[in-house]
């Protein structure tokens, strides 16, 4: 007679034995709840106040529970508006952008390149210097006087002389009349978005002519 397979057989020493269910560390909710009844019900009725601190525990314990789906819920919402964020990037890709920046670069085609400076109040002789990478002023922009917000300029690309300033990267400096100060003011330069990048940080703005740009350099952004 052929024994059954196993029968009989300690199949622990060769590592054959059946699988045992891993024990569970954590105490659950359920099993929490369980635990509570059954004090309860074994209590000392002469002592009844000893089950508060067993009820301050299931307290402390529903609190627990509370805040990690409170988390759980915000890093849903971080998710969701990370993706919003993420098409709304993404739509910028061929738009002219208005991007903070303190310098430009001048196409071989010569185009003229359009800006504003960001005043932070009224001013008067509102003006912008453009100079070259040797730090010389190759053109002076003067705007005149404007409200507070954006004092919008365009350069043709040609130098003080009128002849046509050579391609490349030129930096700007704006300044605004406050009174009797004369006072600095940022910069901004329109360019058309290129690639949008996702990074561990947030979204940058890859730029013409400018490079990569954090996307809260944007300040404007236009289809034409």
């Amino acid at each position: 007679m052929v024994d059954s397979i196993g029968s009989g057989l300690d199949l622990s020493g060769l590592g054959l034995a059946p699988a045992q269910a891993a024990k569970k560390d954590e105490l659950g909710q359920e099993e929490f709840l369980n635990l509570m009844v059954t004090q309860l019900k074994n209590q000392d009725p002469f002592k009844p106040l000893e089950s508060g601190e067993f009820l301050g525990q299931l307290a402390q314990f529903g609190t627990v529970s509370g805040l990690a789906e409170l988390k759980t819920s915000f890093s849903e919402l971080a998710g969701s508006l990370v993706s919003n964020q993420a098409l709304q990037a993404a739509s910028l890709v061929g738009r002219n952008a208005l991007v903070a920046s303190s310098q430009l670069t001048l196409d071989k085609d010569g185009a003229p390149i359009s800006g504003a400076v960001d005043l932070p109040e009224a001013g008067n002789a509102v003006r912008i210097q453009v100079s070259d990478a040797k730090g010389q002023v190759v053109r002076q922009l003067d705007l005149g006087g404007h409200g507070e917000g954006l004092a919008r300029f365009t350069w043709d690309g040609r130098m003080a002389d009128g002849s046509e300033a050579p391609p490349g990267t030129y930096k700007l400096a704006a300044s605004y009349q406050a009174g009797n100060e004369i006072a600095a003011a940022d910069t901004l330069v329109t360019a058309p978005v290129e690639s949008v990048v996702f990074g561990p940080k947030g979204f940058t703005v890859q730029v013409r002519g400018l490079g990569e740009l954090p996307f809260s350099a944007v300040r404007e952004i236009r289809s034409e």
